[in-house]
């Protein structure tokens, strides 16, 4: 399962969000931090859902909206042909600490810190391996069991659901999407590790 196998696809719905970005004089980077900020806002969206529930799915909405602006920003760059390593090193860095802000919200609004943890470093170590692969030489690494395209899809499926149904089979639904990243993001990052370490062979 994984929805970066779309990604080329979704890069050609991007034309009209790329010209409305030029039109407004902003750069990829600054598209980059949008991007960030919107996971920061989602972060705590979630965590406000603990005492109004609609929060959660306005934290869906920028989910979303993050992961959205995470493919605008390299698609501007690449239409103003301004893409550089600085730029690359940037986003990344940003998508890392918008997994943090995201996941740590919706620990916090499942109340499930140590479960919230292992999910984080499932994520994190996944996306660790990803960008390590390429460091060898073998290519940047998107797929897997879970990559972030699912990881975000997940969690704005997840800001509606438990905004419709807090529990499935008596287990919260944030939870469960905490035990799902913890339990698939190892194996994602293993999973990664053991293709490389053949390819190396």
């Amino acid at each position: 399962m994984t929805l970066d196998q779309f990604r080329p696809w979704a890069e050609r719905a991007l034309a009209p969000f790329v010209r409305v970005s030029k039109a407004l004089g902003l750069t990829p980077n600054a598209v980059s931090v949008t991007a960030f900020l919107l996971a920061i806002a989602a972060g705590v969206a979630f965590y406000l859902g603990r005492s109004n529930p609609l929060w959660w799915p306005a934290a869906s909405l920028l989910v979303f909206a993050n992961g959205w602006l995470d493919l605008v920003d390299g698609a501007l760059a690449r239409e103003l042909d301004i893409a550089s390593e600085g730029g690359d090193m940037l986003d990344h860095v940003l998508d890392r600490y918008a997994d943090i802000a995201v996941i740590a919200g919706v620990a916090a609004g499942a109340d499930a810190y140590a479960l919230g943890l292992l999910a984080v470093t499932g994520v994190l170590m996944t996306s660790y391996l990803g960008t390590q692969i390429q460091a060898v030489g073998l290519g940047r690494q998107y797929g897997g069991l879970l990559g972030r395209a699912d990881r975000l899809a997940l969690v704005g499926v997840a800001g509606v659901v438990v905004y419709v149904a807090p529990e499935i089979a008596g287990f919260g639904v944030l939870t469960l999407l905490l035990a799902l990243f913890a339990v698939v993001g190892h194996l994602t990052a293993l999973q990664r590790f053991w293709g490389a370490w053949r390819d190396l062979e």
